[in-house]
């Protein structure tokens, strides 16, 4: 397996984690809470041996008092019996409620920790790495996943400690009651170890199986839900139907493959306690037991194997929660593309001189996007790039905030590589405006503050006059408190990219980056957009990217690419005088006008 291979395997969740190595990883985030977990065993283990002395007095009652000392003593008996058991009852209601308490909070700070954990390395990772991971899979595992972790924690974890004291301590007690007859249900025990054993094994297979499957159907809804649109303009409701058909019934199969195994292994532990049973009674009388210790072993035999019973379903769960962590895990095993180096510098304003030295970028391995680009943009220059589709404009603005790295050459920002300069910095400086802006729900105040409580209302409202955005702002019913729904579907898309101006020029750049800002905008709002442009120009360097030429004549400087090259430099007149590829692409789109 190559590298790469290997990387997107991990990025998937394919690969299989070691048993210990996944429980040690996994218990790690239970260390600051360890101490809650550790006294609820505790509690747990007095709860055990509280319920197993029960059959002990049952046996003594059994054997020890005939009729005439019920008779005597019945009244006093019943007093203390109930007496005992309602004070054994209140104490083990108490004491499992306090149990209850110290798991929820261990468990709810483990999954913080753990979701925590997730959500920030899925940020810290590149474009790149995020196109290869579905939308739906990276939901399904900071919502999903996390809380069947920390369903271990809670529940899982106590009720598997429970049932394993119970059954070594029901069979020490049997034991001492007989030691024969002992050893003889020591074959039962052993057979049913040995075939859990096996069933683990099956079932984890399953899981993982099961797993995937759920995070195959979640992107597959993610994806076709917002783009439920598209589905419906092209008749593709038949076609998407089947594909659901589809996820949904691997789903259904892995899934009810886990079912048919515990159908085949729960019948067979009944088997073997019916069995057991069997056994206890007829060797009880063969070897002349008294009817009290009979009563006692059958009390236990219960007691020993309905927890047996109930550890295949914590081993489910405790398996189904590990395959969960396997697929954590392998998420926060994938190493970020873009990091800061460990001597990168924090840079608190940039003059916004940007040169490209003999850059070569390719997505794929080979195929080169860009090949061995050099320019120069010079602080509060305006300089435009112009190129058909796929030429590599868009690929160079993503390269400057270092969404991917580059593989040969250098990107300098103030005679300063981009890679010295932590990105954080390098993109705090940087403001980008984009073709598809993106709105989250909310109101127009916090789309453009980004929640930032650092910006007053007044700093709001002044970025959004700056840009023009206040001319259909203060129309609305709730202003700046008006509503967003999600995606900012409520809105126009000229109005969206108003709102994006008006949130770049709120965090104060000193280098803008406009990618196909003014495209599919009615004419009325590119006058705004064109207006606030003008404006923001005197914030800083702006790089554009435009195919509406109009829109880019008063530019500085305007690059001209084809297949990943300069072919032409220049501002707009000396480019129409050199009547090279730039004067095509004008004379074809004013003759479509």
């Amino acid at each position: 397996m190559t590298e790469e291979e290997f990387e997107k395997a991990m990025l998937h969740g394919d690969r299989k984690i070691p048993f210990f190595t996944l429980l040690k990883r996994t218990f790690a985030y239970a260390k600051g809470d360890m101490w809650r977990i550790v006294l609820s065993l505790v509690v747990v283990a007095f709860n055990v041996v509280v319920d197993l002395l029960l059959p002990i007095i049952q046996k003594w009652f059994v054997d020890y008092l005939d009729t005439e000392h019920i008779h005597n003593a019945v009244l006093s008996i019943i007093i203390g019996a109930a007496a005992g058991f309602i004070a054994i009852a209140l104490i083990n209601k108490l004491i499992s409620f306090l149990m209850a308490l110290l798991l929820q909070k261990a468990g709810q700070n483990i999954v913080e920790r753990l979701r925590m954990d997730v959500f920030s390395h899925i940020e810290n990772m590149s474009q790149n790495q995020l196109n290869e991971m579905p939308v739906g899979s990276l939901v399904t595992r900071v919502a999903n996943y996390t809380a069947a972790v920390s369903n271990l924690f809670t529940d899982v974890l106590v009720r598997f400690v429970m049932n394993v004291l119970t059954i070594l301590t029901v069979f020490i007690i049997m034991i001492t009651l007989s030691w024969k007859l002992s050893l003889l249900l020591l074959v039962f025990a052993v057979i049913v170890g040995v075939v859990s054993f096996f069933f683990v094994g099956v079932v984890a297979s399953k899981y993982r199986l099961e797993r995937k499957n759920t995070s195959i159907l979640n992107s597959f809804l993610s994806e076709n839900l917002q783009g439920m649109k598209i589905i419906g303009i092209f008749n593709q409701e038949k076609k998407k139907q089947a594909q659901f058909d589809e996820n949904n019934e691997n789903l259904r199969k892995s899934a009810y493959g886990i079912n048919v195994a515990f159908t085949f292994y729960r019948p067979f532990m009944s088997f073997l306690y019916y069995g057991a049973i069997a056994t206890t009674f007829g060797v009880g009388f063969a070897l002349a037991f008294t009817p009290g210790l009979i009563v006692a072993f059958y009390l236990y035999l219960n007691r020993f194997f309905k927890p047996i019973q109930e550890l295949a379903d914590e081993l489910n769960k405790i398996q189904s929660a590990l395959t969960s962590s396997e697929r954590l895990f392998n998420l926060l095993d994938v190493k970020p593309e873009v990091v800061d180096k460990e001597d990168a510098i924090e840079i608190e304003s940039f003059k916004g001189k940007i040169e490209f030295r003999n850059v070569w970028f390719a997505y794929e391995k080979d195929n080169w996007i860009l090949k061995d680009v050099s320019f120069t943009v010079n602080p509060k220059e305006t300089v435009a790039f112009v190129g058909a589709t796929g030429a590599g404009k868009t690929t160079i603005l993503s390269l400057i905030v270092r969404n991917y790295e580059i593989q040969k050459g250098q990107i300098l920002i103030d005679d300063i590589d981009i890679t010295k300069i932590k990105i954080k910095s390098l993109r705090k400086a940087v403001g980008q405006m984009l073709q598809d802006v993106f709105l989250f729900s909310g109101t127009i105040k916090s789309n453009v503050s980004l929640r930032d409580d650092s910006f007053k209302d007044e700093e709001v409202i002044d970025a959004c006059k700056y840009v023009n955005a206040s001319s259909f702002i203060e129309k609305l019913p709730d202003s700046y408190e008006e509503e967003v729904i999600e995606g900012g579907a409520n809105f126009s898309s000229g109005q969206r990219q108003l709102l994006s101006f008006a949130r770049t020029v709120l965090h104060k750049p000193q280098i803008l980056i406009l990618d196909e800002a003014t495209a599919n905008i009615d004419t009325e709002t590119e006058m705004l957009i064109q207006e606030s442009l003008e404006k923001m120009k005197n914030i800083g360097t702006m790089l554009v990217v435009a195919h509406r030429l109009s829109t880019i004549q008063h530019a500085d400087n305007i690059i001209v690419l084809q297949n990943g090259q300069i072919i032409e430099e220049g501002n707009h007149q000396a480019l129409l005088k050199n009547k090279g590829y730039y004067f095509k692409l004008y004379q074809l789109q004013f003759e479509n006008l």
